[in-house]
């Protein structure tokens, strides 16, 4: 009989409460398979058998805080020595109209009658479908979701029940990429026949984040969207790009079929991306701003695209890709409803990103002509968030590039950037306006139409390098002020 010895904290409490009756269940028993341990900051989920929900709310309030907002779904969240967990009983699901595709569209029978095999069966996929006993470590895994794991497979649990949550499609991709496993056939003939219309905006954009947040690179989910037909479904403006191609000279990489599509570019852009995330540490937020942005910067090349004699010969060209791109990408973030993340305004910083991702590439070939102007504006265009905007346009060339992933820094494009940046001292703080409306009152001038005119003057002034210093730019304004005077005092 197969043993597993997990050890997480308030294991002995849960043991010396529920006896023979509690056992961990689902992701922390997967991903104890897979590494040994349970990890300090993962959530362990258990199950109690034998018990009504009550009587188990009951007896864990002696101990703890209870929580019991799951209670239709016959879950309890408890809390004790300030760490929480999610107490769930047996459960048998079952659809109340058969032909609709709705996580809710359930009727939940809950009680000590239902088994432990019953709530295992209706499981998403065998490797979640697995239970240890905590008294002893007694293993019970009657869907052999231990060699699916060994095997580094995703199965379904119940072929009959999987399409019941259409949202375990887009979690079979991200449990690929995370994990490193292989899909099944199975799971993909059955995505296709199953709609995804009926997921809410916030399941999906959530399930996309955990996806490119937590796989080490998210192309490998990707493109299981793409081939379990969640692209098609649920981003057409991506799954276009794979039939989008670009010139092969220009663009040399490809796809599994050898193709020079945007998409084949797109993936590698977004592993890039995401290295980089790493390497300059950016916090969650910014990382994720910068994934999808990645994952949406030639968005508009599906429309765009066209041949074109250039450079002596036919070339494959998309003009305007980027501005077209942010505008497929904003309406891609409202279908999401993606706005902010931690107070960080992750679709306007998006948008951006997608619309200047040439600019610094630009700046360049153009850099006998630069000066400070050209490089203060960078800055400010992006609200201070240059640093992303140098990433990803990095990424966006270096994706062309034999062995894409193996580097250690940034090239010579990238470098230039951060030099003129500090030969020029300009940063998030040197790009705010020094001179305030306070100011101008000061020096007489009635708030109104005339002070914003004047402010956006000496900010423009401030930008093109005319004044570094509060006291230098007001000087400028007397000097305005003495020259026209009656049109300041308006």
């Amino acid at each position: 009989m197969k043993r597993l010895s997990l050890q997480f904290p308030m294991k002995d409490f849960f043991v010396s409460v529920f006896a023979d009756q509690v056992y961990a269940v689902g992701g922390s028993v997967r991903d104890f398979v897979l590494t040994g341990r349970v990890a300090a900051n993962q959530d362990v989920d258990l199950l109690v058998c034998g018990y009504g929900y009550d009587d188990i709310a009951a007896l864990l309030k002696l101990h703890g805080k209870t929580d019991t907002v799951g209670k239709s779904f016959a879950v309890l969240k408890f809390t004790r020595q300030g760490k929480t967990f999610d107490i769930a009983i047996p459960r048998r699901d079952q659809k109340k109209d058969i032909q609709a595709h709705d996580h809710k569209n359930f009727r939940i029978d809950t009680g000590p009658q239902v088994t432990l095999e019953e709530d295992l069966s209706r499981r998403d996929f065998t490797c979640n479908s697995i239970a240890v006993r905590l008294l002893d470590g007694r293993v019970i895994d009657p869907h052999q979701g231990l060699q699916a794991i060994a095997e580094k497979r995703i199965v379904m649990t119940s072929p009959i029940s999987f399409s019941d949550d259409p949202l375990r499609i887009l979690r079979a991709a991200r449990f690929a990429a995370v994990h490193g496993f292989s899909v099944d056939k199975a799971i993909y003939m059955k995505a296709k026949k199953v709609p995804l219309n009926a997921l809410s905006a916030e399941r999906i954009a959530d399930e996309l984040s955990r996806l490119l947040l937590e796989a080490p690179q998210p192309s490998a989910g990707l493109q299981e969207y793409f081939r379990l037909a969640v692209m098609e479904k649920l981003f057409p403006e991506l799954a276009v790009l794979a039939l989008t191609i670009q010139d092969a000279y220009f663009h040399p990489e490809q796809d599994e079929q050898g193709h020079h599509s945007v998409w084949a570019h797109t993936l590698i852009t977004v592993d890039i991306v995401k290295k980089l995330s790493a390497q300059y540490r950016l916090d969650e937020e910014r990382t994720l701003t910068m994934l999808l942005a990645a994952l949406l910067h030639d968005c508009g090349k599906a429309g765009t695209t066209m041949w074109e004699f250039k450079h002596g010969r036919m070339t494959i060209t998309s003009a305007f890709h980027d501005s077209q791109g942010s505008q497929k990408a904003e309406a891609l973030l409202d279908r999401l409803r993606i706005e902010t993340r931690q107070n960080f305004p992750v679709k306007k910083t998006v948008l951006r990103l997608v619309q200047q991702h040439h600019r610094i590439y630009e700046l360049y070939r153009n850099r006998e002509e630069i000066t400070f102007r050209a490089i203060a504006r960078a800055v400010k265009d992006m609200d201070g968030e240059d640093l992303l905007l140098l990433l990803l346009d990095f990424a966006d060339r270096r994706s062309r590039e034999p062995n894409a992933l193996d580097f250690s820094g940034l090239d010579e494009i990238a470098v230039w950037f951060s030099q003129k940046k500090e030969e020029y001292q300009i940063s998030r703080d040197t790009i705010q306006p020094l001179i305030q409306g306070r100011d101008l009152i000061a020096l007489g001038v009635t708030p109104g139409r005339q002070m914003g005119a004047h402010l956006k003057k000496l900010y423009d002034l401030q930008l093109d390098g005319a004044f570094h210093t509060r006291a230098q730019g007001l000087k400028i304004f007397k000097e305005l002020q003495g020259i026209k005077t009656a049109r300041v005092n308006k």
